[in-house]
C-alpha cells in the first residue's frame, strides 16, 4: 500500500524511463564471486556492506550498501548495488531469510555503484522508486557515458547486458514535496526527498517501526565522502534533517552501521564544513586553486581512507561551488 503525505496530490500516471531494462534480457554474464555478507541491524532488517575502494574489475563494483527489510507482506530493498551479479547475489541472501515476494525497491540516488543492479530486482517483481532528479540524469548524456566507460573499465561485472533501469514511481512530480509512506503489512516506512545535498535527487528511508534510517550517500563511514557536483552546503543540511528523526541506527551508503548518529555523522559533516571553509577563503581571496590546495593542512583527514584518491577532486569542486556562491 502506497500512501502520500503532504500535499495530498494523487501519485498520477506512472511513467517508464524509454532505457528501462528489457523484462527478456540477460541479467548477468556470471555470477558474483565476491564475498558478500547480510548482517542484521534491527528486526527483520539486514543490510550488505561494501568494501571502502573505488570500484574495480578486482572487487567487481561490490563498493557500496544496499539493505532489506522483511515483512509478511513482502520485502523492502534499499538500494540495488552496482551490478547485476551484485543485485543477484544481494537476491539469493533475501531468500536464505525469506520467500515473501519483493515489493519495493528505493533508490537513495542514482550514482552508479547504487543502480546498476536494478535490473536484476526489477526481473524478480520489484516495484522501483526513485525521484524525479534521478530520472533526468539517467537521460542523460553523462549517465549514458559513464554507463559506457563502465562496460570497459568494470567488464565483465559490467557489460553490454548492463542497462540503464527507470523507476516505476518517480517522486517529486510537479514539484511536490510530500513523503512518500510505504506500508507493508503493520510496517511503515517514510521515504523523503532529502536533497539537493549529495545529488539532487537524494532519498531517506526510515522505518518508523524500528527507527533504522537508511542514509544513503548523505552518510558516509569510515572513508572520505565523495562530494562531486555536490552542494555541500545543502548537505550539511541534510545531515541535520537525518539527527531531527532521531534514528536508532544509521545504515548509511558506505561504511558500517552507525549505533551512535550523532557522533558518526561528525566526520562527513566536519570534513563538508572544512572543504567550505578553507575553499571558500581560497575563492574569496581570489588565490589560485593549485596554490591554496598546497597551502592547506589536510593532515586532519588524511589517513581516512580514500583520502588520497577523493580529495584533490573534492577540493577542487568545493573551490567551483564557493566561487559561485560567493557572486
Amino acid at each position: 500500500m502506497i500512501e502520500r503525505l503532504g500535499s495530498g496530490l494523487c501519485a498520477g500516471v506512472i511513467l517508464l524511463l524509454l532505457l528501462a531494462w528489457p523484462a527478456h534480457a540477460q541479467t548477468t554474464a556470471e555470477p558474483a564471486t565476491v564475498a558478500m555478507k547480510a548482517e542484521a541491524v534491527a528486526a527483520d532488517t539486514w543490510f550488505v556492506q561494501g568494501e571502502s575502494a573505488i570500484g574495480t574489475p578486482g572487487n567487481q563494483n561490490f563498493i557500496s550498501n544496499a539493505g532489506f527489510v522483511i515483512t509478511p507482506a513482502g520485502v523492502l530493498v534499499v538500494d540495488a548495488l552496482g551490478s547485476p551479479a551484485l543485485a543477484e547475489r544481494l537476491l539469493a541472501l533475501i531468500r536464505a531469510h525469506t520467500s515473501a515476494p519483493l515489493r519495493y525497491v528505493v533508490v537513495t540516488h542514482c550514482h552508479a555503484d547504487h543502480i546498476y543492479g536494478l535490473q536484476a530486482l526489477k526481473a524478480a517483481g520489484a516495484r522501483i522508486i526513485a525521484h524525479t532528479a534521478c530520472r533526468e540524469y539517467l537521460a542523460s548524456d553523462t549517465a549514458r557515458l559513464r554507463l559506457q566507460a563502465s562496460r570497459t573499465e568494470l567488464f565483465p561485472w559490467i557489460d553490454q547486458n548492463t542497462q540503464l533501469t527507470g523507476a516505476d514511481q518517480w517522486l517529486g512530480e510537479g514539484g511536490d514535496a510530500a513523503d512518500l509512506v510505504l506500508t507493508l503489512g503493520a510496517r511503515r516506512f517514510r521515504v523523503r526527498h532529502a536533497g539537493p545535498a549529495h545529488t539532487a535527487e537524494d532519498l531517506i528511508v526510515f522505518d518508523e517501526q524500528t527507527h533504522v534510517l537508511f542514509a544513503g550517500d548523505i552518510v558516509f563511514r569510515g572513508r572520505i565522502p565523495f562530494v562531486g557536483q555536490a552542494d555541500s552546503g545543502r548537505w550539511i543540511q541534510a545531515l541535520d534533517l537525518v539527527l531531527k528523526l532521531e534514528p536508532r541506527l544509521v545504515v548509511p551508503g558506505h561504511g558500517p552501521v552507525s549505533t551512535d548518529p550523532a557522533r558518526d555523522l561528525k566526520l562527513t559533516r566536519d570534513y563538508l564544513v572544512f572543504l567550505r571553509e578553507v575553499m571558500g577563503q581560497a575563492a574569496r581571496d581570489m588565490e589560485p586553486f593549485d596554490e591554496a590546495y598546497a597551502r592547506i593542512d589536510w593532515s586532519r583527514f588524511a589517513d581516512v581512507p580514500l583520502f588520497a584518491a577523493a580529495n584533490r577532486m573534492n577540493a577542487y569542486n568545493t573551490y567551483l561551488l564557493m566561487e559561485h556562491e560567493a557572486r
